[in-house]
């Protein structure tokens, strides 16, 4: 038992939910704070005893009130920021992508300035999409990556004016169960639909950095418990691979899926060339599962979910 209490926002999102369970695991308090209502993803990673255990938060990441009030009045410790709009969303509806990944960042920051007495550790998402295609550095091709560097210069000048250290994470592609949106999930739909017998295209090619939402969360989870004496956002390592050695390990997971699992041969327009020393340097050792162990699990875990019916395959996968 921990002292701890965390809130994660977004939590009914993929790696939301993986840090939900995470801390659910091993007896940590956790509110869960989304707009959302859907609970499907925390379904099919936990067990209806395990998700009892959760206390469940209506809120807009945007309402500050509301928001504030919510770390107060539950006592929080920790806030896991990872509200967001992915890339299709924003492109889709710039304003209120820009309302949601902006004004929810400062919400967060603010909310966590005022009550720095109680909230000892703040982490947030932000993402490799800062970078730019191979050779580019921080020059991103999406209004989401604006986002996202935003997110951190509004981080670093928290820490410079008011001291609170925030940390930044930057994932790359996250797969695994849960898995099932934004512009780099179909690597994760791909081993549903091996799960399933049904033939897929990955929607890209290239290099990539697979990093299991799992391993993500815990991840997240140890950076929001680490003693930061600065602001800073974080490469994030994993297994920097190509597409083709994805379709391979589903091919070695599923075999009778040889040659229906495909994918479009081009690539992100991401830079896939973490270096993840320096959050080495703030965590220690990172362990990474393999990305065949990884593809396993995932394969294996759907098709489980599917015999017990905890999962709806055409939502998933579309």
């Amino acid at each position: 038992m921990t002292s701890d209490r965390f809130l994660v926002t977004g939590a009914l999102g993929c790696i939301g939910a993986w840090t939900v369970k995470r801390l659910v695991d091993e007896g940590t308090p956790v509110w869960a704070y989304d707009l959302g209502s859907s609970r499907h993803r925390l379904q099919l990673i936990m067990d209806d005893a395990a998700l009892s255990r959760v206390n469940f938060l209506s809120g807009d990441i945007t309402d500050f009130d509301a928001f504030e009030r919510a770390v107060a009045d539950n006592g929080i410790t920790h806030i896991v920021h990872l509200a967001a709009f992915q890339v299709p969303f924003v492109r889709a509806d710039p304003v209120l992508g820009a309302k949601v990944n902006l004004v929810g960042m400062a919400v967060v920051l603010e909310a966590a300035k005022r009550h720095m007495d109680q909230v000892t550790g703040l982490v947030y998402a932000s993402s490799a999409a800062v970078y730019g295609p191979p050779g580019m550095g921080f020059q991103t091709s999406s209004l989401y990556g604006v986002h996202k560097q935003a997110k951190e210069g509004m981080a670093r000048i928290y820490s410079q004016d008011y001291g609170l250290h925030a940390i930044g994470l930057r994932p790359h592609t996250v797969y695994g169960p849960a898995r099932d949106q934004g512009m780099t999930s179909t690597p994760t739909k791909a081993m549903l639909a091996a799960a399933i017998g049904r033939p897929y295209q990955i929607t890209f090619g290239g290099t990539v950095v697979m990093e299991h939402a799992d391993d993500m969360a815990a991840v997240f989870i140890q950076s929001a418990r680490a003693r930061a004496e600065r602001a800073a956002a974080y490469d994030v390592g994993g297994n920097i691979v190509t597409v083709e050695e994805i379709v391979s390990a589903i091919n070695a997971a599923a075999p009778e899926m040889a040659g229906k699992i495909t994918y479009n041969p081009t690539p992100l327009p991401v830079s896939a060339s973490p270096d993840e020393g320096p959050l080495q340097g703030l965590l220690g050792a990172i362990r990474w599962r393999p990305l065949g162990e990884g593809v396993r699990q995932t394969i294996e875990h759907f098709r489980e979910a599917v015999r017990k019916g905890r999962i709806d395959v055409e939502r998933a996968i579309a």
